[in-house]
């Protein structure tokens, strides 16, 4: 059997690619297609999360084994089949963990009668997002963009009351004795 996956991406524009992958292979097969599929590096602690009922997060399958005591799961030792059972099932692809960025993966077909001895990039479209946002260039750029006072919300500024003027700073009114501390 050969499951055909659909993954887009909702920061690109005109991004799509298609892996068809035999049902038997493991999570880490797949997760090898999508790094090649996008040209990213694999360097990055990547995870798939299986959804139920439309995208809510399910069982996730890890890239390598983080000591918990839970329930999970490693991509090397766990079989697609063992997850997705029927047509327009849904995953998560997290490339990108330290900002929580993922791709939406829809098994888009099943083709029962078939298999596939090694999985294939079948379709591509568009350019992948940045493997990794860099949030010291993101700073810099809304630094850049307008002065430091703006880049909090003008909400946040009076959080303590009215805000604090330099008069209020001056000694005026109070009672400061001149010793050496």
């Amino acid at each position: 059997m050969v499951y055909r996956f659909t993954i887009i991406s909702d920061e690109a524009d005109g991004f799509m690619r298609e892996i068809k992958i035999d049902a038997n292979a493991k999570f880490l097969e797949l997760h090898q297609l999508i790094l090649e599929a996008c040209g990213y590096k694999d360097d990055q602690m990547t995870s798939f999360t299986i959804c139920e009922n439309g995208w809510e997060k399910g069982q996730e399958i890890l890239l390598v084994d983080m000591g918990n005591d839970d329930d999970g799961r490693i991509m090397s030792e766990t079989e697609l089949a063992d997850f997705l059972e029927e047509e327009k099932q849904h995953m998560l692809y997290t490339f990108d963990p330290l900002a929580d960025r993922v791709f939406f993966i829809e098994l888009s077909k099943i083709i029962t009668g078939k298999n596939l001895d090694k999985g294939i990039i079948s379709r591509s479209m568009g350019e992948a997002p940045a493997q990794t946002i860099d949030f010291d260039d993101i700073f810099d750029d809304k630094l850049m963009a307008s002065d430091s006072a703006s880049l909090f919300d003008d909400d946040d500024a009076d959080m303590y009351g009215d805000a604090v003027s330099s008069e209020d700073l001056e000694n005026e009114g109070y009672d400061f004795a001149d010793e050496d501390y």
